[in-house]
């Protein structure tokens, strides 16, 4: 595929995702300067010259939520005023997604907000990775490429040796995720009933599905507290389950997170790098799988004018 006028640019969210695309691109990052003055505005200054070029932003929207954020509508605006063709954002992690409906009165859209934000600071598509609610690709007004990590996941997990595995959601919302990786391994599925008490305890109160004796994946999109994990494997162990993997998209642990994980409930924690994985994690049971190259063919596919859903596809699904 062509790569003639495609440039890469990087915030400061997550620099080591940019720089691993543009190495399998073999092309140089884009050269930009990223800085926060003294009273934290942040200024930015492109050093390249992009006239006319295809641009990309590499920026999940990960914490510091609100700086990573600002940061990329200002490069939207720099690279905009100077010029380029297309601006693309790039956003592995696309922040205050879980506020997607009023589910209560008088609170905010803001997935919504930050999608009419984006273009308004001059974004011509968003290329994003496993969405809190699918439907948030409705909440633009531009061409938003959704992808999912399931590709990685089942890669990783599909040669170790399990002969009785059974699939679950942690909780019903995400039965239809749940049902998409139970077809790819064609394997039983099964759901846990949760009650928020609550932003960071969960207590698991049923659950459907055989469990005794079989080894479990749980899979989600995104954890920050991992209450609602531990407590989903908590009763799944107590029923009988012989061992408990998770697999999340998306982890932007607390501390809370890591309490609970060394609790040893969960087996194993599969995650990717959409957001920039922590130090700690080598002290846990935590795998870490990169989105690099699932991301740099989309970009490819993107910039040559071609169809990125063969990426969606695992085992012809």
């Amino acid at each position: 595929m062509k790569i003639d006028n495609l440039k890469i640019f990087t915030g400061r969210a997550h620099p080591a995702l940019a720089q691993a695309i543009t190495n399998s691109l073999q092309i140089p990052l884009g050269h930009a300067d990223v800085l926060s003055f003294p009273d934290s505005e942040t200024f930015v200054k492109v050093h390249d010259h992009i006239r006319g070029d295809d641009v990309f932003i590499i920026q999940p929207t990960c914490n510091p939520t609100n700086e990573n954020v600002m940061e990329l509508f200002i490069m939207v605006d720099a690279i905009k005023r100077a010029s380029a063709k297309r601006i693309t954002a790039v956003l592995p992690f696309f922040g205050y997604a879980r506020q997607d409906r009023k589910d209560q009165p008088r609170v905010p859209i803001t997935a919504k907000l930050v999608a009419n934000l984006l273009v308004a600071a001059g974004v011509d598509r968003v290329l994003t990775l496993d969405l809190h609610a699918t439907q948030i690709q409705g909440f633009f007004d531009i061409p938003c490429d959704h992808l999912y990590a399931s590709p990685v996941i089942y890669d990783y997990l599909k040669d170790q040796p399990v002969e009785n595995l059974t699939v679950f959601s942690p909780d019903v919302g995400g039965l239809k995720r749940a049902q998409a990786y139970a077809t790819m391994f064609d394997c039983q599925l099964g759901f846990i009933a949760k009650r928020r008490i609550n932003a960071e305890t969960v207590e698991a109160t049923n659950l459907v599905g055989d469990v005794e004796g079989r080894d479990i994946l749980i899979v989600d999109d995104m954890t920050e507290t991992a209450g609602t994990l531990t407590a989903a494997a908590k009763i799944l162990k107590s029923n009988g389950a012989k061992s408990v993997k998770a697999a999340v998209t998306h982890a932007q642990l607390t501390d809370s997170a890591f309490d609970r994980l060394s609790e040893k409930w969960l087996d194993e924690l599969i995650v990717t790098d959409s957001i920039p994985p922590q130090e700690r994690f080598k002290d846990y049971p935590i795998t870490v799988l990169s989105i690099a190259p699932i991301l740099t063919e989309a970009i490819l596919r993107i910039h040559n004018n071609l169809s990125v859903t063969s990426l969606f596809k695992v085992k012809g699904f």
